[in-house]
Formats: C-alpha cells, structure tokens, sequence
C-alpha cells in the first residue's frame, strides 16, 4: 500500500512454494540492514519475533492507481 495515497495497492495471491524459518530468515534480513541501513545485524528485532520468508507463485495480480 502506498502511505502516500491509500487507494493505490497491489495484491498478488499464488500458493506458497517455500517458507523459510529460523537461522537462515535472520541472515537474511541481517543481510538486508547491511545493504539498506549499513548496520551488521537489523536493530528493530524483537526477542519474541519470529521471523519468517514466503516465497509464493502467483496465480494473479490486481494493481490499483
């Protein structure tokens, strides 16, 4: 959803053809505070969280602007 104007969004739905949990889900978002806020590990993580990467194939696409 865009913050700027609520109306636009876009909406994919598929089935969900991998989901990746634990270790390699922190690496990966580590990996990203790096590149993105150039910290070596992501600074909002909560202990309570679990984090978790949904790769999912689309069956469809609806975009709205």
């Amino acid at each position: 959803m865009d913050a700027s104007n609520p109306y636009n969004m876009v909406s994919i739905r598929g089935i969900v053809e991998d989901m990746i949990r634990g270790k390699e889900a922190d690496d990966h978002i580590d990996a990203l505070a790096k590149r993105y806020l150039g910290v070596d590990r992501y600074p909002f993580r909560r202990e309570d969280e679990e984090r978790v990467i949904i790769r999912i194939k689309p069956n469809s696409i609806f975009v709205l602007v």
